[in-house]
């Protein structure tokens, strides 16, 4: 018997006991097949109890971000959804751009307890250790000119915002151009990749990538990134479901994506005004040869670029990739 038959059975009691033998009888198979899935989902760490007479009822499940945990979180709908799942891997932006050539469908995700190669923006190291955080990538396929989507990392933002506050109830602000922070601490990054045709310049796919501090306390992260970062089990103040949380942001990336294609953001740029932390604060660009100009925050544009005022006046609007963004004051990246 497999184990995912025996906690699918279980998940569907909903805290209540299933018969052992009924099981047996129903299944065409013995007690002891029986007892050996249930065995093997406890070394899993499920905390499955046995009542004699009554059967198994499943107490408790582990915070793993496997296949079974965040289906059982996802709406029924969403079941066929191409789902990947990997206990370590190097990068799961990178396994998906791999997949994406050999014509893997719109929608497929890649979940991941760990990464060993795990990137930010700018060729960044984006830390992951094991059992600690979220890491995941969706391949998207959209029938776009590139130029159209060059706000999906801010939509990305936003989304990252409402699934954590809609899991746990903590509400994050957004440092530009697409940073979740919590009391002024990074909670997440995202990283955008797509893949162009050279003659023609048409999209061929693009990776959404998010990695979520879920677990992470301060001892966790290197010192040169603990004055920055912070988890959502910090700022919650209690364990957070990570499988849960995946879910949660699985479809936020799908109401998303389709108000990008639809042309309709409207309701993420207001949300992302609000949630904005740099606006009206005093920042510094920094340019890809190393300069810096400080600047004060005036506002997000339509497109979510950034408007800066120079202390003569002068106004510019700056483009995620054009230049980097730090906080003088609070948040710092």
């Amino acid at each position: 018997m497999s184990q995912k038959t025996m906690l699918a059975l279980l998940r569907s009691a909903s805290g209540g006991y299933v018969s052992g033998e009924q099981v047996s009888e129903q299944l065409g198979l013995s007690r002891a097949a029986v007892w050996k899935a249930v065995d093997a989902l406890r070394r899993r760490g499920y905390e499955i109890e046995a009542k004699a007479g009554a059967g198994y009822r499943l107490v408790s499940a582990p915070d793993a971000v496997t296949e079974e945990e965040i289906r059982a979180c996802l709406p029924a709908g969403d079941a066929e959804r191409p789902l990947h799942c990997f206990e370590e891997i190097d990068s799961t932006n990178t396994y998906l751009k791999k997949l994406a050539i050999t014509g893997a469908p719109h929608g497929t995700a890649a979940v991941a307890d760990s990464q060993t190669a795990g990137r930010g923006r700018m060729d960044r190291v984006f830390q992951s250790p094991k059992g600690k955080g979220i890491y995941l990538s969706v391949l998207l396929r959209p029938q776009l000119p590139p130029q159209k989507l060059l706000p999906i990392t801010a939509l990305c933002g936003v989304g990252v915002c409402r699934a954590v506050e809609k899991v746990c109830g903590v509400s994050a602000q957004l440092k530009w151009p697409n940073d979740p922070v919590v009391n002024g601490k990074k909670l997440c990054g995202v990283l955008t990749e797509m893949a162009l045709e050279g003659e023609t310049g048409r999209l061929q796919y693009l990776v959404l990538g998010v990695g979520l501090n879920v677990a992470q306390s301060a001892e966790d992260f290197t010192p040169d990134v603990a004055a920055m970062a912070t988890s959502v089990n910090e700022a919650a103040g209690r364990p957070v479901s990570r499988a849960a949380l995946t879910a949660a942001m699985l479809q936020e990336i799908d109401l998303l994506y389709d108000a990008l294609c639809r042309g309709d953001t409207a309701d993420y740029l207001a949300e992302y005004r609000a949630r904005c932390v740099n606006l009206g604060k005093t920042v510094q660009l920094i340019r890809p040869d190393g300069s810096r100009d400080t600047v004060t925050a005036e506002a997000v544009d339509e497109e979510f670029s950034l408007v800066v005022r120079y202390p003569d006046g002068r106004l510019e609007t700056v483009r995620s990739g054009e230049v980097s963004v730090r906080g003088m004051y609070g948040y710092v990246e």
